[in-house]
């Protein structure tokens, strides 16, 4: 699916270090998390992914199935089955939410929509996210709370339905309800869509004892310092970030 290899990332604007020869391997149908002190380079390394512009490659490779995408920019890596779900979306007035997504769903698919089916299916997602069925008519994320705009985030992966879902920080700002629901939305997804991989970026593991991870790993200056399973995330909770040992995994693994 995704392989990250030994990146180096500096900001644009200062040339600052943010990661450093970080590498990672997610195959087909895998959960993966990354824990990590805030400013280690976690939402960073999302970003990059995406293709931000305001980040700088400076070494390394990212392969999705097994093709270089560096020079993609944002549209084109989206196109090709990668969505990020961030942590504060971007509000954008005068464009309908439905008509966003429909829009967007037009371009990864290069398919014209059939309205009825648009419709028939986005309606039923709002229903299952518990998201009040205006929300769709209203401009893209305006007025939204933070629950709902991650709610909107996930609607958007329910129709968009991508190959690589980047979860940074969806579970912030959600109550335990909302959590649950966008948890057990994703994980309909997951079991519809099986080769589905996602990478989830957190700081509790609430989240992780609902979509269980294949691997956690932890995430210190800038890049994966140790890689276990759930349990490895339960115990840095109790015991904290600085207490884990600095040992480097395999690239199969990190």
């Amino acid at each position: 699916m995704i392989e990250i290899k030994k990146i180096i990332v500096n900001t644009k604007d200062n040339h600052k270090k943010i990661i450093d020869q970080l590498s990672l391997t997610i195959k087909d149908g895998e959960i993966h998390a990354i824990m990590g002190p805030n400013g280690t380079g976690k939402s960073t390394l999302s970003k990059v992914i995406m293709g931000h512009p305001k980040y700088e490659l400076i070494d390394g490779d990212i392969l999705f199935n097994q093709e270089s995408i560096i020079s993609l920019g944002v549209d084109e890596r989206a196109r090709k089955g990668i969505f990020l779900a961030m942590q504060d979306p971007t509000v954008v007035e005068g464009v309908s939410n439905s008509e966003f997504i429909k829009t967007a769903t037009q371009e990864v698919t290069g398919n014209r929509i059939n309205y009825f089916e648009f419709i028939k299916e986005i309606e039923d997602s709002v229903q299952k996210l518990n998201f009040p069925i205006d929300m769709i008519h209203r401009s893209l994320n305006k007025g939204f709370s933070g629950g709902e705009k991650k709610k909107n985030e996930i609607l958007q992966i329910k129709m968009l339905k991508p190959s690589l879902i980047i979860l940074d920080e969806i579970d912030s700002g959600l109550d335990v309800d909302s959590l649950k629901i966008v948890c057990n939305n994703i994980k309909e997804y997951l079991e519809e869509n099986k080769y589905t991989s996602v990478l989830i970026i957190t700081h509790y593991p609430r989240i992780l004892e609902y979509l269980k991870p294949d691997y956690v790993h932890i995430m210190k200056d800038g890049t994966i310092q140790k890689t276990g399973d759930i349990s490895l995330a339960l115990e840095t909770e109790k015991v904290g970030y600085h207490s884990i040992n600095e040992v480097k995994e395999s690239n199969t693994y990190e």
